[in-house]
This record gives C-alpha cells, sequence and structure tokens, in this order.
C-alpha cells in the first residue's frame, strides 16, 4: 500500500508514532512531493503541536507551489485556528492552481461567511453545491448566505431541497420558519416549521422562541 495511504489509515485508528514514521519515510523517498509534507502537519496538529503543523504545510507549498491540494490544507489548519482572514488567501490560491473540488469552495464561502461578507461567499458556496449536489451542509451554508444578501424567495427554494434531502436538519426548519414568518407573512406555515424543529431537536431554543412569538401574536389578535 502506498505510504500516505497507509500513514493516514494508521492516523484514523490513533496510531500516530507509525503514521510519523510512516510520512517521514516518504518525505525521505520522495522529497519534491507535497503530499507527505502535508500529511505531517495533519498529524502535528492532532496533537496539537500547531508551530510544527504549520511549518509542514508551509514546506508542501514551498516543494510544490503549484499543488492546490497544499494550499487547502494549510488554509484548513488557518481556519480551525481561527486566521480567517490569512485562511481565505489560501483557499483562493488553492482554487486559482486549479483544485476544483466542493470542499475548496465550500470552505472559502465559510471563510467569507465569517467574515461577515455573505455577498462575497455566494459564488462560491453555490459553486460548491454545484459540483456536489449531495452534500446537504454546503447547500444549507449557501440558504443563509442568500438570506443574508436578502435574496429571500432563493433562499427559501433552497431551504426546502435541503430539509427534503435531509428530514432532520432542525436548523433548516428554523430558517424556513422564519422566512415563513417575516418575508411571506405566513405565521400557519411558519409555526409548522418551529414544530418540526423542534421535534427534531426539542432544545432548538430559537425555534422555540419563534414558536412562542407566533403564540403570542395569535392570543393579541
Amino acid at each position: 500500500m502506498d505510504k500516505n495511504l497507509q500513514g493516514i489509515e494508521f492516523l484514523q485508528q490513533g496510531k500516530i508514532e507509525e503514521a510519523l514514521k510512516l510520512f517521514t519515510e516518504r518525505i525521505e523517498e520522495a522529497p519534491e512531493e507535497p503530499t507527505a509534507y502535508i500529511n505531517f502537519g495533519h498529524v502535528l496538529s492532532t496533537v496539537g503541536e500547531l508551530e510544527r503543523a504549520e511549518k509542514f504545510y508551509q514546506k508542501a507549498i514551498e516543494v510544490d507551489p503549484e499543488a492546490g491540494a497544499a494550499y487547502y490544507a494549510f488554509g484548513t489548519f488557518l481556519y480551525e485556528q481561527n486566521h480567517l482572514e490569512e485562511a481565505c488567501k489560501q483557499f483562493e490560491q488553492a482554487i486559482h492552481k486549479g483544485l476544483e473540488e466542493s470542499d475548496a469552495f465550500f470552505m472559502l464561502g465559510m471563510t467569507l461567511m465569517q467574515l461577515d461578507q455573505a455577498v462575497f461567499a455566494l459564488p462560491y458556496l453555490q459553486r460548491a453545491v454545484e459540483l456536489n449536489e449531495e452534500d446537504t451542509e454546503a447547500r444549507f451554508q449557501f440558504c443563509l448566505a442568500l438570506a443574508k444578501a436578502n435574496a429571500l424567495d432563493e433562499a427559501i427554494a433552497q431551504l426546502e431541497r435541503v430539509i427534503e434531502a435531509d428530514p432532520e436538519h432542525a436548523d433548516a426548519y428554523y430558517n424556513l420558519g422564519v422566512a415563513y414568518a417575516g418575508h411571506l407573512e405566513d405565521a400557519d406555515r411558519a409555526m409548522a416549521m418551529f414544530k418540526k424543529a423542534l421535534a427534531v431537536q426539542p432544545d432548538h431554543m430559537l425555534a422555540g422562541y419563534g414558536k412562542k412569538m407566533i403564540e403570542n401574536a395569535a392570543e393579541e389578535s
């Protein structure tokens, strides 16, 4: 088996030393290939050696500046450390270098959402969904970006596709409830969505609050 793949298996099994040994061997065999440096960085990140991990991600980029996967890996590491602006740059580079994968567009969109730049996030989240129609979480985040950009009709349409694909998605029901209540002014459908959110997740505080608001409004009228 390829040493990178075997090392990843060891990492997934919690066999850290074995994984590091294989990645080290692979780096010695092919020092110009970025993959083992990326994987070594993953291991170090997993055990909390963040400074060393960062150096290995940077080394992966150094040995192959055209490797989109290296920028993506470094971007994900930075995102996890909440270094959002720098993560954004790495994801942009990953895509620029040709990494045409759903996850790259999704992570760039998520980073921009975290930076409160929903309008800029929209095309990347949309592309993530286009590349992987089955990714319900990417579609849900796309919905949130649409809503923040005030494209509410499209957000509702996409949220309805989320709950069709995942009937247990409490947050999608809640957001549909908000959209039905505020945008469509349909209290009955909003109430139904809040109830479904609470059926899936009884401690969903926001859905409970939305349900209570509609009940209070009904009593007052």
